[in-house]
């Protein structure tokens, strides 16, 4: 059995990571070097919940745009690039 690729982002596991990050690194107490090493994590995640919520808009705006048509259009997802 086939099954379609599931994306292993957790965008509320990643969202909920960040948020940790930033409470930490706002309490300070961290070296430079660690802070740097969260901060940096934080972009990360950062940029892939950013992206997550870019696909989900385009996704919606597929759907509006259908007008109420039973059938949806492929939905192609350049996670991968």
């Amino acid at each position: 059995m086939t099954t379609k690729k599931q994306s292993s982002f957790d965008f509320e596991k990643s969202l909920t990571e960040l948020t940790q990050l930033v409470e930490e690194m706002e309490a300070g107490g961290d070296s430079l070097e660690v802070s740097l090493k969260k901060f940096e994590k934080g972009i990360l995640l950062t940029r892939e919940c950013q992206k997550a919520l870019e696909a989900a808009e385009q996704k919606v705006e597929i759907l509006l745009q259908q007008n109420g048509k039973s059938s949806l259009i492929a939905y192609e997802n350049d996670e991968d690039e």
